[in-house]
């Protein structure tokens, strides 16, 4: 039986180096995908990729700690399975906490130094200085690490902090908690305390983040799915530009001759036509360049057989669109039930960052967590599908509404266009938003489900004290783990908490602040959500060929990707290759766009 134990632990850390190799190959693809081609830096991509590899390994890490603490137990008996000993069960929650402590301090330190350092050396470099002779390595060194020394010293700022200020928990000695589990929350030395105290920290301004941008990014992701098209139309667009082309050299020709021979030289008015002509023939030269790129004109085989893929299958993502929004929706009514069931009936409220004893309310999410662990490893698949769709709505967010102050867009994020600078600060943003991510699935995504599994306990009475309970004659007795059972001595012995539930409830028992900040931001996310969702829902985006032209005028050298519009026909024009003449172009109308990426 232990040998079964240790093959089933095994298989599941296997799954998680697996999909951790998969979130490698996604990082890189998703870095080189967004940044723009020409000014490309490797140092820049290179801890772009690993810090994006680092925060998906750690949000992926949930699934698994809910598995292995799942996996200890006999949930149609309610009893530990006899290779889960003590000593088996303490093993693995020690090495839980050694992953989750290694990735959480290496996200902290590529977040607060790793990053800032490779901002500041990109923007050291000065390329005619350094042909000049007077920028060296060392020079460009110091300069990025003189202006990285500020992001030091507020690293050393927080451990102090969290060192040396006593936990609120701890300074009541936990008097208003009648619970076990709660008091041995209160139960780590300083370094613990101080590592609580910095995640705290970035969970808080990561949830801060995440009610805008992934509030409105989940809104707009399966949304984008339905509505996308190709943006440009490739053979309509070409051929409504060679039209208007021709007719504009036309008119310059008829200008050019009705005033040729004139001794007092061109009329002003004329003269302006003809300036106004000459602009317009730039604008039309820069679409068909467009035009003929959306064609897949001057590319590999691959790229334009990816083209015609995409287009063959865009049903499909017409009913994945439809199935994500449902999801969404599911999501977000089973938050709204979470967020209201803890506000009236958590056992000690703001103290402790509202923790719920236990389900009140009939929870979609969970239950649908709970009925798919019957068919392993079903439960932990779709877990960590809905981090995927949390982190995708994150990008799609940053990318929806760009990086900003206040009101005012510093970068924008688009595909292909996106500066380092601006990677840089929205791999920052992405790594602080999934901390929020990890916070909302674990405390109100699926709250019982991410503490304690599928784990149940038996509640009946052992026949002798050195025994585990008998349930299979009764198994109504047989109860879902939860907070609040886990005061009492047979579920103590049956039910074992994640470890990423006991860090988030330490945080938030040690620090009722944070925890208050991050329930509460979760009413926000939901406004967010809902009113983003609704405006899309009923606002059709439009293809508007100022803007194309606009982005297009931006780099002569680089290709316009497609920015989220419609066409009706568009599909099967770029199956078929052949425009259809009925079809016009509304050069009118608004679109929406992303933007480009631009640099400091």
């Amino acid at each position: 039986m232990a040998a079964q134990g240790y093959v089933q632990t095994s298989l599941i850390w296997v799954a998680y180096a697996v999909a951790v190799v998969l979130a490698f190959i996604a990082a890189a693809i998703t870095t080189f995908i967004w940044q723009t081609p020409r000014d490309r830096s490797a140092i820049v991509s290179t801890v772009a990729i690993i810090s994006l590899t680092a925060l998906l390994a750690t949000v992926f890490l949930l699934p698994v700690d809910i598995a292995l603490v799942s996996s200890t137990t006999s949930t149609a008996l309610g009893v530990k399975k006899d290779w889960a000993t003590p000593g088996r069960i303490r093993s693995i929650l020690l090495t839980l906490k050694i992953v989750y402590y290694s990735l959480y301090s290496f996200d902290a330190l590529l977040c607060l130094l790793v990053i800032p350092f490779s901002y500041f050396w990109y923007e050291e470099y000065d390329e005619v200085e350094e042909q000049e002779g007077n920028q060296t390595f060392g020079s460009r060194l110091w300069g990025a690490f003189k202006y990285t020394i500020a992001f030091v010293l507020l690293v050393v700022i927080i451990f102090l902090v969290g060192f040396f200020v006593p936990a609120s928990g701890a300074r009541d000695g936990g008097k208003h908690l009648d619970l076990d589990f709660f008091k041995r929350l209160l139960e780590q030395n300083h370094g613990e305390k101080a590592l609580t105290f910095g995640v705290g920290l970035l969970m808080t301004l990561g949830t801060l983040l995440y009610v805008l941008y992934t509030g409105a990014g989940l809104a707009l992701f399966p949304v984008s799915f339905i509505k996308s098209a190709p943006s440009v139309s490739g053979p309509q667009l070409s051929e409504n530009t060679a039209s208007q082309l021709e007719q504009n050299r036309e008119r310059q020709r008829q200008l050019d001759m009705r005033n040729a021979g004139r001794s007092d030289g061109m009329p002003a008015k004329d003269r302006r036509e003809l300036e106004a002509l000459a602009r317009e023939e730039r604008t039309l030269v820069r679409r068909e360049r467009l035009a003929a790129e959306a064609q897949g004109e001057g590319k590999s085989f691959i790229v334009r057989a990816w083209s015609k893929i995409c287009a063959v299958f865009r049903p499909v993502k017409l009913i994945g669109g439809i199935l994500l929004i449902i999801l969404t929706l599911i999501v977000w009514v089973s938050m709204l039930i979470t967020g209201i069931d803890k506000a009236a009936n958590s056992v000690c409220k703001e103290h402790c960052g509202y923790i719920l004893a236990h389900i009140n309310v009939f929870q979609p999410i969970n239950w649908i967590f709970v009925q798919s662990a019957r068919a392993f490893p079903v439960d932990y698949v779709l877990m960590a599908l809905l981090i995927l769709l949390f982190f995708s709505a994150s990008i799609s967010g940053v990318a929806a509404i760009g990086i900003r102050f206040l009101w005012l867009r510093i970068f924008q994020i688009r595909r292909g266009r996106t500066a380092p600078q601006a990677l840089l600060v929205a791999t920052v943003m992405l790594a602080l938003m999934m901390l929020g991510v990890n916070y909302a699935a674990a405390m109100m995504v699926a709250p019982q489900y991410a503490s304690y599994g599928t784990q149940t306990f038996c509640d009946l009475p052992p026949h002798h004290p050195d025994q585990q309970p008998d349930c299979s004659g009764a198994p109504e007795a047989i109860k879902p783990c939860s907070e609040w059972v886990d005061s009492h001595s047979r579920s103590l012995q049956a039910c074992t908490p994640t470890v990423m539930s006991t860090f988030l409830n330490r945080v938030t028992l040690n620090w009722p602040v944070f925890g208050a900040i991050d329930f509460w931001a979760q009413f926000a996310f939901l406004g967010v959500f809902l009113i983003v969702f609704l405006t899309s829902l009923f606002r059709a985006p439009r293809l508007n060929l100022s803007d194309l032209d606009e982005e297009a005028e931006v780099d002569e050298e680089e290709g316009l990707l497609a920015s989220t519009s419609r066409r009706f026909g568009a599909t099967w024009q770029d199956i078929t290759g052949r425009a259809k003449h009925n079809y016009g172009t509304n050069g009118e109308g608004g679109a929406s766009r992303n933007g480009s990426g631009s640099g400091v």
